[in-house]
């Protein structure tokens, strides 16, 4: 599976973006799909995950509330709309197809990364 992120940039906070990640390959539609970030000096972090049915969907505490993953089988894309941004949420963005959870070594499809800077 490949994968191409897109949609981040540059918001001040307390604003919103929608991150898009569109997937070539047949495998999309049957396997869970995760947003993962990395930030600065820091560890790549779990955000979402939504399972492969669109039915259960997992996050982070840091953004219960603000973020929401969704996918569209039928275009092979998966989204993460991401409301309240705080400057903390800077960070560059993946996509990560065919894993378990929140587990990112267990993902074997990444996307390239976008980055989202969120400014206060």
């Amino acid at each position: 599976v490949q994968l191409q992120a897109s949609g981040g940039g540059l918001v001040q906070a307390g604003g919103s973006l929608r991150l898009s990640c569109a997937a070539s390959g047949r495998t999309f539609s049957s396997s869970a799909v995760a947003w993962f970030r990395q930030a600065p000096g820091k560890e790549r972090e779990f955000v979402a995950v939504v399972s492969a049915s669109g039915v259960f969907t997992n996050y982070a505490d840091s953004v219960k509330g603000r973020f929401t993953i969704s996918r569209d089988n039928a275009k092979n894309t998966m989204y993460l709309q991401m409301n309240s941004l705080k400057p903390e949420d800077t960070a560059v963005y993946y996509c990560a197809v065919g894993g378990r959870g929140t587990f990112a070594t267990s993902y074997g499809s990444w996307g390239p990364g976008t980055q989202v800077t969120v400014s206060s």
